[in-house]
């Protein structure tokens, strides 16, 4: 199964960027991994949020494939333990999915074609994070899935 993280802008600081690098190098060993990241929108500042969700909406669509598996980080997701998101996480793998995407929307979330296409909604804290932080934490808790699934010691119960 690959995993591909659509990612909607840059990561521009230096400490998440590293953070958030560090946890991809290590994930290298349990998938394929792929990132794609969607530059934030030039005129974002002159368009309502709603024309903004559109418009990443669309950039969003481009990169998913009819056959993906769509999952959106979203705060009215499906909450999850980590040892529940490895349970998850090995069922994707056997079901049999080619590809799975988690996807990181801009500051106002989803469009409608977005939520439409969707294929499930996961939360990663009744929390709020910034874009930048949802990153590193996305990654370190699919690292931390992977080392249950396999047993290895990172996760402390």
């Amino acid at each position: 199964m690959k995993i591909t993280l659509l990612l909607t802008g840059k990561t521009e600081e230096g400490w998440t960027k590293s953070g958030f690098e560090q946890y991809l190098k290590r994930l290298e060993h349990y998938c394929t991994l792929d990132v794609i990241e969607i530059p934030a929108l030039k005129q974002a500042g002159k368009i309502t949020p709603a024309e903004q969700n559109k418009a990443e909406g669309e950039l969003q669509l481009a990169k998913i494939a009819t056959s993906d598996r769509l999952i959106l980080l979203d705060d009215r997701g499906k909450g999850f333990s980590s040892p529940g998101l490895a349970a998850w996480i090995e069922k994707q793998q056997v079901a049999g999915h080619k590809r799975v995407v988690f996807l990181i929307g801009g500051p106002f979330g989803f469009s409608e074609k977005i939520y439409e296409r969707a294929n499930e909604k996961i939360s990663l804290s009744q929390l709020t994070f910034s874009h930048q932080m949802v990153r590193i934490i996305l990654a370190e808790q699919l690292y931390r899935a992977f080392s249950i699934i396999r047993g290895e010691k990172y996760h402390h119960a």
